[in-house]
C-alpha cells in the first residue's frame, strides 16, 4: 500500500522579483514513479532544488517521511542522508576510476569521513556491487574505466551510485537527453524497476520517453501545478496544449 513520502505544500520562492515557484503543492507516494513536465522556466529544477535543500522557499512546507519532519530545517547533507538522492542532467562520476570503484565509493558514502580512509569492501559490499551492476546493466563493464563508457552507460552508472545509497526518493533530471533509442529503452526499464521499491521523480521533455514510463504526470507552469494525471489525460488538457505542447 502506497503512503505519502513527500508533501510540498503552499511553497513559493522569488528570485530578484521573479516568482519561480508560486504556491506549489505536490504529494509523492512511496513507492511511486512520477514524471514532471512543463515549459522552460516552469519551476521544475527549482522544485528539485527546494526538496534537496539547495534553495530555501519564502513560504510553505516541505514534509518528509512517517515522522513528518520538515526538510526546510535540514542541510543539504542531512537531506541526502535522510534518503533523498538527486541525479543531474550531466553525469557526475569518477571518470578515472573503474565502474566497480565508482560503485564502491558510493557505498562508502554511508559511512563517516574518517572510516572511509580505512574502509575496504567486504563480502557483503562486493555482493551489493555485483547486484547493482546487474540492475543498471553494466555487469560486463565492472573493470572498465568509467570515462570510457558511452553517454548512456555513464547515466546508468550514476543512477547505480545513487541506488547504492538506498534512497527512498530518487530525483532524476532529463535522463533521456543525448541517449540512443536503445539506451532510452534501457533507462526506462531501469527507472521503472527502481520505482517498485521507492519513489522516483523524473523531469523530462521527451514525451515518448514519458509514455514508456507509463506513470502519473505532473505538469508545472509558472511555478504551480497546471494539471496532473495520466499522460493521455494531461495532454488532452487545453491549458497544457496552449502553454507547453502547442509550442
Amino acid at each position: 500500500m502506497s503512503k505519502t513520502l513527500l508533501e510540498v505544500s503552499g511553497v513559493s520562492v522569488t528570485f530578484d522579483g521573479f516568482r519561480a515557484i508560486n504556491n506549489l503543492s505536490i504529494q509523492v507516494a512511496e513507492p511511486e514513479l512520477r514524471a514532471v513536465i512543463g515549459p522552460n522556466g516552469a519551476g521544475k529544477t527549482t522544485f528539485m532544488d527546494i526538496v534537496t535543500g539547495k534553495t530555501r522557499p519564502d513560504e510553505g512546507y516541505v514534509i518528509w517521511g512517517e515522522r513528518s519532519v520538515s526538510l526546510l530545517e535540514m542541510s543539504e547533507s542531512q537531506i541526502a542522508r535522510a534518503g533523498i538522492g538527486r541525479k543531474f542532467q550531466k553525469p557526475t562520476i569518477f571518470e578515472e576510476q573503474t565502474v566497480r570503484e565508482n560503485l564502491a565509493m558510493a557505498l562508502k558514502n554511508r559511512r563517516g569521513p574518517l572510516p572511509v580512509l580505512f574502509w575496504r569492501p567486504g563480502a557483503a559490499d562486493h555482493a551489493r556491487i555485483t547486484e547493482l551492476a546487474q540492475e543498471i546493466g553494466l555487469s560486463d563493464r565492472l573493470e572498465h574505466r568509467a570515462g570510457d563508457l558511452s553517454h548512456g552507460q555513464k547515466q546508468w552508472l550514476e543512477i547505480g551510485m545513487l541506488l547504492a545509497q538506498d534512497p527512498r526518493l530518487l530525483l532524476v533530471d532529463e535522463p533521456a537527453a543525448g541517449m540512443t533509442p536503445a539506451e532510452r529503452a534501457h533507462t526506462t526499464d531501469l527507472l521503472k524497476r527502481a520505482a517498485q521499491t521507492r519513489a522516483v521523480m523524473v523531469i523530462e521533455h521527451d514525451m515518448e520517453f514519458i509514455r514508456r514510463l507509463d506513470c502519473k504526470v505532473t505538469v508545472l507552469h509558472e511555478g504551480a501545478v497546471l494539471a496532473e494525471g495520466s499522460l493521455d489525460h494531461v495532454t488532452q488538457n487545453q491549458q497544457v496544449i496552449d502553454v507547453y505542447l502547442g509550442r
